[in-house]
């Protein structure tokens, strides 16, 4: 297993800002709380799937097998 930035710095930049903007919160989600603070609990549980390999919600990060 590994987790990596996207690949695409243009993507990867523009998340980052959003999450300055929101105290580190996922700037694709509408709540700001414990869940969404980045990695956020979905991709967490993502990453604890053996058999997950993909992009987190935001795509910031990709988990490969």
């Amino acid at each position: 297993m590994e987790i990596r930035f996207n690949d695409n710095e243009k993507v990867v930049n523009a998340i980052r800002e959003g999450l300055k903007k929101k105290d580190g919160h996922c700037p694709c989600r509408l709540e700001m709380n414990e869940d969404t603070m980045c990695m956020c609990k979905e991709f967490r549980e993502q990453i604890a799937d053996p058999e997950f390999e993909g992009y987190c919600h935001c795509m910031l990060y990709y988990k490969s097998k």
